[in-house]
């Protein structure tokens, strides 16, 4: 019997190929769509869950607060990790690095390592970063010791084990020993690694201060607990501890500083404070319902189509009711088939995830999988679901098949009924009103990245190529050099650019010869630049009230200038010119009492997904490692080669390189980027597989009405008449999901929206524009099937009647 039904069912499928196509191409392109997301929000909740002890794992993160603002730091200082792991019983364990950038030369080489961190040497006891060569226990014990990643040694090294070999950290001249080779830490990491240098070498020969200051926050700190410790008891232990190092200094300064244990596994999609890498769990969450829906609009597809076909099978069930086939047979029949599509979708679309997975990858910026059969648990939980969708889809079918009267049937005059008329237009409503809703979100959020890329910065970043560094002092003697280069334009000399959010330095201000606004003295939090007199002209930056510096910056040693957003909250006006403030920068002391010069406008120094904070602008020759050069692109090459001539002149124990500020500046909304695409393509999916089930229920709509477009041929019906007619319904489900989808997707964009501090409008001509162009591709859909009925001859849809 079960042989008998396979074959059956083989038989309808191929003699209805067109049928088939369809539903196994509607439900392949679903379950792929569903099975390649599945894979990123998979992707997305496992960071940082590959460390055994990652439960027991916590960040310390810390909110400093003044009555201007409260800044979130997920920076520490130097010795709170010490005194946790003495004060604490229930901390097992602490270690703390720094993320930085190094110069690594061997032998005539130099590379720039990026991601490089300082660590302390139990970074290996409380994270899982095995190593290929060396003693994890030992290996960052002592300074100058280098941990490569197994990537970093291929390239130093080749495949030969590297561990005694010696590399040139070249900004400080310190001799290196690799000690170890970790293997590559994962991507699904909130932080990455290709080197790792001892934090001894760090304290003891960079800045030897942090290690007791308790006023510098520049260390990533973490604490591994121990296994029977409740993280609520030590949280409540913080308060007392900060209060006895740092009380008297916070007192000082009129500011609060609450420290918070973070767990490792929330840091990536829900921390606050902020991490190296981040990712958006509001962008989880809306993938995660777009992979439901598209599944669930191509399940709804897989009913509508089988259901469009109930009307031609009506005589075959009939007759097969008449030989005696019972109920029970007939929906195994009926189920088989539902079934038979599904497994053969299921191929499908794991040929699809195959090819698509490169791709996908791409789209997404990261490798979220190598293949799809990583885990064989993936391809069997798709079975399942493909099996599962056979079913609840073939079961509608298969019971209204099953159910019909032979005589009624026979005699030509079956009818699905009303309810499962309804039932269409619900589930079409209902698809549409999905497809609309993405179309409309995939236009907002191409519209918040062009207002992020053409929104006035309030500085000039056209044509500025910026050279990095790391303070080399002989960056003054290029910079002199370049100026007879005749396509150089201007050039400054910056301890930060713009868009370069960890690299301005921190410290705080506060006024000392006036009360600000708010009657007190309250220090506050800005952002500091190192920057000389050609910052401002170079970056076409308006200055509001006074002055800029003196070209001999050395007069202006004690001179400030501060943006408006500063000036504002600490109550100063325009008269307020000539004012001291207070000044203290990371690594430094209080400072001697400054004067406010001048007062700029705002500028995005940070993305414009976050609010323009409190600037001050200083001069000074320490950390200038930024080099921004206005240049003339008529012939770029030209320029770049004579820039790369006179850096070798000038600094020549260091690699050149450049970028263009514009380029890196919008860099910042790469991750946004990446959304939108995945967002375009996957709703491009969503409103293809409806019209798919658009396309299934007008075929239905048509073969039930052959006998009427017959008589209204007959009776002088124009074919724009019949077309009309048979459209007229299915325009009315689209205009009716397009007034559902619309405040779906305004309530959806809103939210998504409140992430961006500056943030476009939701334009109603968006809203008008995504139903118009869903409409539009509706009615082509319909009017393939509507064309077809009202072109062909009467004669044949009446002759059997």
């Amino acid at each position: 019997m079960l042989k008998n039904y396979f074959k059956i069912a083989f038989r309808n499928l191929w003699r209805k190929r067109a049928y088939s196509l369809i539903n196994v191409t509607g439900l392949a392109v679903g379950m792929a769509c569903c099975f390649l997301i599945f894979l990123y929000v998979h992707f997305e909740l496992s960071y940082d869950r590959f460390h055994q002890k990652a439960d027991r794992i916590c960040r310390v993160v810390g909110d400093l607060k003044s009555n201007a603002e409260t800044l979130r730091w997920y920076v520490t200082p130097g010795p709170l990790a010490r005194s946790m792991k003495a004060e604490f019983p229930q901390v097992q364990q602490v270690t703390r690095f720094i993320n930085g950038s190094v110069l690594i030369q061997k032998d005539n080489f130099k590379f720039q390592e990026t991601h490089t961190i300082w660590a302390d040497s139990s970074i290996f006891s409380v994270f899982d970063f095995p190593l290929l060569y060396g003693d994890s226990r030992t290996a960052l014990h002592q300074p100058n010791s280098i941990v490569l990643s197994e990537t970093a040694a291929v390239k130093y090294f080749g495949h030969s084990n590297p561990v005694g070999r010696h590399l040139l950290l070249t900004g400080r001249n310190l001799p290196g020993i690799v000690t170890g080779v970790m293997k590559d830490i994962p991507e699904n990491s909130h932080f990455r690694a290709d080197m790792m240098v001892s934090m001894a070498t760090y304290t003891q020969s960079i800045q030897p201060w942090v290690e007791a200051s308790w006023g510098d926050y520049l260390f990533s700190t973490y604490v591994l607990l121990s296994p029977e410790a409740d993280p609520a008891v030590v949280q409540s232990k913080l308060p007392a501890l900060v209060q006895k190092y740092e009380g008297s200094e916070l007192k000082s300064r009129n500011t609060q500083y609450t420290l918070w244990l973070e767990p490792l596994t929330s840091i990536y999609l829900h921390s606050a404070y902020g991490a190296p890498v981040t990712g958006s769990l509001d962008n989880v969450h809306i993938l995660t319902v777009i992979g439901i829906f598209i599944l669930l609009i191509a399940a709804v597809n897989f009913i509508n189509l089988s259901t469009a076909r109930s009307v031609e099978r009506a005589k075959e069930v009939g007759i097969r009711k008449c030989a005696g086939a019972k109920s029970g047979q007939l929906i195994g029949q009926f189920l088989i088939e539902s079934m038979l599509i599904a497994v053969v979708a299921f191929c499908v679309a794991l040929a699809l995830c195959h090819f698509l997975l490169p791709l996908f990858n791409q789209l997404s910026g990261k490798t979220i999988s190598t293949g799809i059969f990583d885990s064989m648990a993936y391809p069997f939980w798709l079975l399942v679901l493909a099996l599962g969708i056979g079913l609840l889809a073939g079961v509608y079918p298969a019971l209204v098949l099953s159910s019909f009267k032979p005589v009624i049937v026979l005699k030509g005059h079956f009818s699905s009924g009303s309810r499962g008329v309804v039932l269409r237009k619900v589930l079409v409503v209902a698809q549409y009103t999905i497809s609309i809703s993405l179309v409309v979100s995939t236009l907002v959020v191409y519209s918040q990245l062009n207002f992020m890329e053409h929104q006035p910065l309030g500085f000039d970043n056209d044509q500025v190529l910026v050279v990095p560094g790391s303070g080399d002092s002989l960056h003054l003697d290029f910079k002199r050099n370049i100026a007879a280069i005749p396509a150089v334009e201007g050039s400054s000399l910056t301890s930060a650019v713009p868009g370069r959010t960890y690299n301005d330095q921190g410290g705080d201000i506060w006024p000392v010869n006036m009360e600000n606004s708010r009657g007190s003295r309250q220090r506050m939090n800005v952002a500091f630049y190192n920057a000389d007199a050609d910052f401002l002209p170079l970056y076409k930056i308006r200055l509001l009230a006074g002055r800029n510096f003196y070209k001999d910056t050395r007069n202006d040693s004690a001179s400030v200038i501060v943006n408006k957003t500063a000036a504002l909250s600490l109550g100063y006006t325009e008269s307020s010119l000539g004012q001291l403030i207070g000044r203290r920068t990371i690594g430094e002391g209080d400072n001697a009492a400054h004067t406010i010069i001048g007062v700029v406008d705002d500028f995005h120094f940070h993305s414009l997904k976050e609010p323009i904070q409190p600037l001050c602008i200083q001069t000074g020759q320490w950390w200038l490692q930024f080099l921004s050069i206005k240049v003339n692109t008529g012939n770029l090459p030209g320029t770049l080669s004579a820039l790369a001539d006179q850096w070798q002149k000038a600094i020549p124990n260091r690699p050149f390189s450049y970028f263009f500020l514009d380029e890196d500046f919008n860099s910042q909304y790469g991750s946004e980027e990446r959304f939108g695409r995945l967002f375009i393509y996957f709703s491009a999916l969503a409103l293809f597989i409806s019209s798919l089930g658009l396309l299934g229920l007008s075929a239905y709509s048509t073969l039930q009405r052959t006998r009427e477009i017959g008589i209204r041929k007959v009776l002088g019906a124009s074919v724009t008449g019949i077309v009309g007619l048979l459209s007229g319904d299915f325009v009315r489900l689209v205009v009716i999901a397009s007034a559902f989808a619309c405040p779906i997707s305004w309530l959806a964009m809103h939210r998504w929206l409140q992430g961006f501090a500056y943030r476009t409008t939701l334009n109603g001509g968006l809203f008008v524009l995504a139903g118009a162009g869903a409409l539009l591709i509706a009615v082509v859909t319909i009017s393939t099937q509507a064309i077809k009925a009202a072109l062909a001859n009467p004669v044949e849809s009446l002759r059997s009647e």
